[in-house]
């Protein structure tokens, strides 16, 4: 037997993978706009993945109740994220209890849904994700469960189309608003999930805390800042999320 009461640090050893990460495709479109047919396959290609996984259904309904806790109140997700922001004149403290006020009353909304346990990846972000030449693709970092609501994927994602987007121009268009309504729209069509969109709102707010944090991205203009800001209340303020109208949401 080996002693493991003085190690600092647990490492996971996996398969090495091959790949270049998502980001760079979404960084050239916000400095070039410039859509190509590689990027419709490969926003197709991560669409159609989630819609596979996400028909395999859960069967623990107290899971699911927990990893809806665990969105609001975990230490990486919203109240962790509250928890970092350093002082900013754009995040008082009012403003971030409110925000945490508004995600705890969605969680006592969603709490019951335990129908929408679903296989997810649970942290479905660019940074995930490795590309090879083509669409064919390997996802890192699956450390949130093998479990979930479907919503949490579709956000992770479609949250970065509208952060790169509004980095470019201030506002959702061009080739970024093109692949985050194509995304949308297929999702939607070949999922049959019209209910994500009435319990999509936290998971939004989350990642919008996220790419808003002074913290996570310090050189992120404040006029950026400003409108994930305006998009969280928006979202968390109102029954349902449309994503053809996220342009009102930010306030542009």
């Amino acid at each position: 037997l080996i002693s493991i009461g003085d190690v600092e640090e647990f490492c996971l050893l996996t398969e090495y993978a091959d790949g270049e990460s998502y980001a760079h495709d979404l960084e050239r479109l916000r400095d070039n706009d410039a859509l190509t047919e590689l990027d419709l396959a490969r926003a197709d290609a991560l669409c159609d993945y989630l819609v596979e996984i996400h028909e395999v259904p859960g069967t623990d309904a107290g899971l699911y109740v927990r990893r809806i806790r665990e969105l609001v109140g975990h230490g990486e997700c919203i109240m962790g994220i509250t928890d970092s922001y350093p002082q900013h004149p754009l995040f008082p403290a009012s403003t971030l209890e409110r925000i945490e006020h508004l995600c705890v009353a969605w969680r006592w909304r969603l709490k019951h849904r335990t129908h929408r346990l679903r296989q997810v990846h649970g942290d479905f972000h660019p940074w995930n994700i490795l590309f090879r030449s083509t669409a064919e693709f390997t996802l890192l970092d699956r450390s949130r469960g093998e479990f979930g609501d479907p919503a949490d994927d579709v956000a992770s994602l479609t949250m970065n189309y509208l952060f790169f987007s509004l980095q470019r121009s201030g506002r959702l268009e061009g080739a970024l608003e093109s692949l985050f309504l194509r995304f949308w729209q297929r999702y939607l069509e070949k999922s049959e999930d019209r209910e994500m969109l009435n319990v999509v709102a936290p998971f939004l707010a989350f990642r919008g805390l996220v790419m808003a944090s002074p913290l996570c991205y310090p050189a992120l203009p404040d006029t950026v800042r400003q409108k994930l800001l305006t998009f969280i209340f928006a979202v968390l303020e109102s029954d349902s999320f449309d994503p053809q109208k996220v342009n009102l949401y930010c306030g542009t």
